[in-house]
């Protein structure tokens, strides 16, 4: 016994017993196989470790820890369910606890490579001094046999589960690649769709066009009568009092060269027309011309860095003339003397402006920034009040409203218009916040607005939004057919509304309309005060001519023939004793007057 280790001497003595659990035995004692009655032969027959293990259940229940049991560091797992890792390669199989990395309890194995715990394999060898075998193969083996093993962990690697494992990769694998063919398959199922409701859509819009140019000819049939009353029309030097029949013809001819925006008054019968001068960098004067000497033509004085000229306004009230510039003023000049009396400096470029219709030192502007001002003349420095659009986009159009008797006095209303539809607002009153008019915004994209002078009878013009399909698709608008010399034309719509009392409008009625692609078309009411309807007036993009619509139907009566296209701008002023309808085309400007029966 010199082989054997001191230090397991007790520990040999006390370790009668290797595992003492409920339902479960191993006998491992050659005392308990004398008591038995067995003799040393039979014991011998024996040798072979069969552990006697009545409830595998209650030993894993029993176990709190698997693996190599380190002092300094203990790997603990759950034994509670089967499906936990296998207890083989983890723990000592004669005691079934698990071994250590050092200690009394060190794994190590024999010659034969069969491994245990340290203490339990030299009990074995110990007590059974005539034959000291390997508990598992029965090779002979003593105790100078027995190796230590540092190993932090063992583990006996399952083939089958081994198999399993390597056979379920394969296949998730396999779901990987199906799953990337999927989405890839999707994607262009998507695209595919995208491309086919693009081309739906381009049918319906065809189909649209077709149907407005169609119903566009059957009222141009009903009036040629009235284009060829005309042509027989003749010129004189004083515009002809107001007629009965709401039917205008060719009066006089004025050529400007480079003209874009206008205003007449008729009272004072002057004309005045902003204009882009050349060879001068894109700079912009203001020409007046007298109605009633039409060779007496005089500039008007602009102020510096004025810049492209937006919008201009007479006065109803005195003789002023309101101007709009992107080069973010707002002048008034007087048509008496020709002279600018007051400048403005604004936060952003104008796009239009008004006169107050009941207040004679009032005017507002509408800016590129979606910004309205309004002013007082009596206060000279700056605007009075400075308000934020419902969006961010230009206000194009702007005019002052007669307020209806349900608001109080001296509340002033202005109708604005930009691309997201009509906006109404009250000032000096309860309520100043903006109110869009109702289903303004879902007709399309509104790019012009149209007043009577009773303030009653409106029309907006729109063109069709543009729709973004995908993101292959979202820099592509969707086109519709182009019959216009000039091109860019897009069929889009008029729509009458009647205002009938504070923020109350109603839709009459709509037609379709032939529109420029980029430019703003300009349009006006003619209302003549008397019996006949107002008239809406545009430009036709596709005919290049002018129409004239009765309202509220819209239904065309008449059609002018400019001599030049596109159109401009298009005014119309009633005085006590004349009315003016303007139209300027490309450095011409043609004046119409009503025709008397």
């Amino acid at each position: 016994m010199s082989d054997v280790d001191p230090d397991f001497d007790f520990f040999a003595d006390e370790y009668d017993l290797v595992v003492e659990a409920e339902d479960v035995v191993v006998v491992v004692d050659d005392d308990s196989s004398e008591e038995d009655g067995l003799s040393d032969e039979d014991d011998e027959d024996d040798d072979e470790f069969v552990p006697v293990v009545e409830n595998v259940a209650s030993v894993r229940d029993k176990t709190t820890s698997l693996g190599v049991v380190d002092d300094r560091c203990c790997v603990s797992q759950d034994m509670t369910s089967k499906d936990n890792i296998e207890i083989d390669g983890l723990c000592c199989p004669i005691c079934m606890e698990p071994w250590t990395s050092e200690g009394v309890h060190q794994v190590c194995c024999l010659p034969c490579g069969h491994i245990y715990g340290l203490s339990c394999i030299q009990k074995w060898i110990r007590q059974r001094q005539s034959s000291r075998k390997c508990p598992q193969c029965k090779r002979s083996c003593n105790l100078k046999d027995v190796r230590l093993l540092y190993a932090s962990r063992i583990v006996v690697v399952d083939e089958e589960l081994q198999k399993k494992v390597e056979k379920l990769e394969a296949k998730c694998a396999s779901l990987k690649m199906k799953h990337a063919e999927f989405v890839k398959r999707e994607d262009e199922g998507k695209r595919r769709e995208a491309e086919l409701n693009f081309q739906v859509q381009q049918l319906k819009e065809r189909a649209r066009y077709l149907e407005g140019m169609l119903e566009y000819s059957e009222r141009g049939a009903r009036s040629v009568a009235a284009r060829r009353d005309l042509q027989g029309s003749s010129s004189t030097g004083q515009f002809r009092k107001t007629g009965c029949s709401n039917s205008f013809a060719l009066q006089k001819e004025f050529h400007v060269e480079g003209a874009r925006v206008f205003d007449a008054d008729a009272s004072s019968q002057i004309l005045v027309i902003a204009r882009r001068l050349t060879g001068l960098g894109g700079l912009f004067a203001l020409t007046k011309i007298s109605l009633i000497a039409p060779d007496d033509r005089a500039d008007m004085q602009l102020p510096v860095n004025t810049k492209a000229v937006k919008d201009l306004r007479f006065s109803p009230h005195d003789r002023l003339l309101l101007v709009a510039s992107l080069g973010k003023k707002l002048s008034i000049i007087s048509s008496e003397s020709n002279n600018t009396i007051l400048s403005y400096d604004l936060p952003a470029a104008a796009w239009s402006c008004s006169w107050d219709i009941s207040c004679s030192h009032y005017a507002y502007a509408g800016l590129q920034n979606g910004m309205l001002l309004v002013f007082d003349l009596r206060q000279t420095r700056e605007p009075v009040k400075s308000l934020d659009g419902l969006t961010s986009n230009p206000i194009h159009s702007l005019y002052s409203i007669t307020p209806k008797s349900a608001l109080s006095s001296g509340v002033r209303t202005i109708l604005t218009a930009s691309s997201v539809g009509l906006c109404e607002r009250n000032f000096d009153g309860i309520d100043e916040r903006p109110f869009l008019v109702p289903g303004s915004e879902n007709e399309g994209v509104c790019v012009s607005l149209a007043c009577s002078s009773s303030n009653s009878d409106i029309v907006a013009s729109y063109r069709p939004k543009v729709k973004m399909l995908n993101k292959e698709l979202a820099s592509q608008a969707i086109p519709t057919p182009s019959t216009s010399p000039m091109g860019n034309s897009v069929l889009g719509s008029h729509v009458s509304y009647k205002r009938t009392g504070s923020q109350c409008y109603k839709k009459l009625g709509s037609t379709c309309a032939n529109l420029n692609e980029i430019r703003l078309p300009k349009s006006a009411i003619v209302d003549l005060c008397n019996d006949d309807s107002p008239l809406f007036v545009s430009g036709d993009e596709v005919r290049c001519e002018i129409a004239l619509h009765s309202l509220p139907s819209l239904l065309t009566v008449q059609h002018l023939n400019p001599r030049k296209f596109p159109v401009h701008d298009v005014k119309f002023s009633h005085g006590s004793n004349s009315s003016i309808l303007g139209c300027l085309c490309e450095d011409m400007l043609q004046l119409y007057s009503p025709k008397l029966l």
